[in-house]
């Protein structure tokens, strides 16, 4: 009889060790997160808000999940709320506030695609990155990248199937959308054996907006064309979900698979939605309602935006979950899920798995805390303290989710307490404090139209230029060159710039010959102030500027001349430069262009 149980348990140990590499892969599943570009509140069909958004694969990623119904970005604006995400700990805190700021500091973190590859995971990169410089993407612990966030050339080491190729940059094949979807499908297809991150960042809807026709026809009747074109990049997204859901089933890796769908903030309105031609900048076509603001604002509708969570066997479906939840967990989930030791202060989010399989019934953060520029937030359970520079607003949520009563003075107890937290936890951030910044004029108008409920000030007429401010006196063309916010003039051979008022100056030149990129950029100057150096670019087939157009560099004040190089990863022909300089006075001695190829472009010298 002894020898019998003796040998019983011996069968169950060895079956137990053997079960136990299949325990380990289960619990460490593939992860996809999904990450939308100025996408609002509103548009999910899931949402039922609208009537006119169709999105039937992230309804269905809801249907099998959970509906966050108070998800929220850790910023109202792409570059900071990509920075939190990926490092899973709250952007400020390493610098990065706003866009234009340094991203030092976010390239010494460690970004969760990082702490995924060293515990074994395969990692991928799709579309918008905004993060630095796309050929270094890898830096970042992407193993993949296929960074293409518009109908022209992008950087990436793979092709459209998968396949392994140098680094460097590829001609687009397919609709910016359309192609992320099918590199993602392809990368999971090539690496069905193994577990995967892959981080699917749509450019969509943000501007410009460029959807093709099979989407646009989607959508007939009468709206503004800015709403048709929102849904159609929007419907291109949400087919390429059904792809990528569909390509996870062929292979059975629907259960092994967790997938996050986020929004990285509101949609900009602009205030008047006006639906201007060409979709260059405005308003992007998205809609936030019910909430009341846009981006750009720490009010509900800059940052409160859709987010849907999915892992099929593991997480109960047809769930609606009302406690707020953060961007910032989903490295903390990640990790945790992974295996992955990670001390307390390394990231700032919460492990939802327990709150979304019912392991537990307690909210997963006593209080989400915000510092945008020059406002801040917070929101514990139900209330919320909004500060706008001076300006003060409490909100119950709850009763009030479009932010209409402010009862800062009905509840000045709630109020005293909420500011105390939320001082206290501005005071770990960089640099410490509610605000990095005053108000800008721009952000005084938004929060009198949405919060104070004043009239909106009247579009500028369409063809009627701005007037010069009184103290303005810009210089003439030098050599093409003109300056904006500044006074131009030719000293000793450099084109010399004085700011002369709030904004900084920035030099601009257009009609430049249609240099091809990428290029790698030398700037000669002195400055009397310190601060960044930022170039921004337009292409040929650009009809604006674009926020992910740009590359910074820090420099020091001197009255020496000093050289910095910056790398622009151009895809396409640069035909505009605009070069932002730091207040005070700055002297640019030499600007030179270098191709890949080895040609030489002087545009100034």
């Amino acid at each position: 009889m002894k020898l019998f149980n003796l040998v019983s348990c011996l069968a169950f140990s060895i079956c137990t060790l053997i079960a136990l590499p299949l325990h380990a892969e289960i619990s460490r599943p593939n992860i996809i997160v999904l990450y939308t570009d100025d996408h609002g509140h509103a548009d999910l069909s899931c949402q039922g808000v609208l009537d006119d958004i169709k999105t039937p694969h992230v309804d269905a990623l809801a249907k099998n999940g959970v509906l966050m119904r108070n998800g929220y970005s850790t910023a109202p604006q792409c570059v900071p709320s990509r920075a939190g995400l990926l490092v899973g700990k709250f952007q400020s805190k390493f610098g990065v506030e706003a866009n234009g700021y340094s991203l030092e500091g976010f390239n010494q973190e460690l970004t969760i695609a990082e702490r995924l590859q060293k515990a074994g995971y395969v990692t991928a990169q799709f579309g918008k990155w905004h993060l630095g410089e796309n050929s270094k993407i890898t830096d970042h612990g992407f193993k993949h990248v296929f960074s293409q966030n518009a109908n022209r050339s992008f950087w990436s080491n793979i092709t459209l199937a998968g396949e392994d190729r140098k680094m460097s940059q590829l001609s687009a094949e397919m609709y910016h959308v359309d192609g992320c979807s099918q590199a993602a499908a392809s990368i999971i297809e090539r690496y069905k054996d193994d577990p995967f991150f892959l981080y699917v960042a749509y450019r969509a809807p943000h501007v410009p907006l460029d959807a093709t026709k099979k989407y646009l026809d989607r959508f007939p009747g009468k709206m503004p064309e800015r709403r048709r074109q929102a849904l159609a990049m929007l419907s291109a997204v949400d087919d390429g979900v059904g792809l990528i859901t569909k390509t996870l089933a062929k292979h059975q890796l629907t259960e092994k698979t967790l997938i996050f769908y986020i929004g990285d903030n509101g949609a900009p309105l602009k205030i008047h939605k006006l639906d201007a031609p060409g979709g260059g900048p405005g308003w992007d076509g998205s809609l936030n309602d019910p909430l009341n603001g846009e981006k750009g604002m720490l009010s509900e509708g800059g940052m409160h935006v859709p987010f849907v969570v999915s892992w099929p066997g593991t997480i109960p479906g047809q769930q609606v979950y009302d406690h707020p939840v953060s961007a910032l967990d989903v490295a903390a989930t990640a990790a945790e899920l992974a295996g992955l030791k990670v001390n307390d202060d390394e990231l700032d989010g919460t492990n939802l798995i327990p709150h979304l399989t019912g392991k537990t019934d307690a909210p997963p953060h006593d209080a989400l805390m915000w510092r945008w520029v020059s406002q801040s937030a917070i929101r514990e359970g139900n209330w919320k303290l909004l500060r706008g520079g001076e300006r003060e607003y409490l909100y119950d949520l709850k009763a009030d989710i479009e932010e209409k009563m402010n009862l800062v003075v009905k509840h000045p107890e709630i109020a005293d307490r909420l500011r105390s937290k939320l001082k206290d936890w501005t005071s770990t951030l960089t640099p410490p404090g509610l605000a990095v910044e005053k108000m800008s004029d721009v952000w005084n108008d938004y929060y009198d139209f949405y919060l104070e409920g004043k009239p909106a000030k009247p579009l500028r007429a369409k063809f009627v230029p701005k007037s010069k401010p009184k103290n303005s006196t810009e210089a003439k063309p030098i050599k093409g060159w003109i300056a904006r916010n500044g006074e131009l003039s030719l000293v000793e051979g450099a084109l010399q710039v004085v700011s002369n008022n709030k904004k900084p100056p920035f030099l601009v030149r257009n009609g430049l010959k249609k240099i091809p990129g990428p290029l790698n950029a030398g700037i000669k100057l002195k400055s009397s102030e310190a601060g960044n150096v930022t170039i921004a670019w337009r292409t040929e087939d650009q009809k604006d500027f674009v926020d992910e157009c740009q590359a910074s560099v820090e420099i020091n004040s001197s009255d020496d001349w000093q050289s910095y190089p910056l790398m622009l990863p151009i895809e396409g022909k640069l035909i505009h430069l605009r070069i932002v300089l730091p207040s005070g006075k700055t002297s640019v001695r030499e600007i030179k262009l270098q191709s890949q190829d080895g040609n030489s472009y002087v545009v100034w010298e």
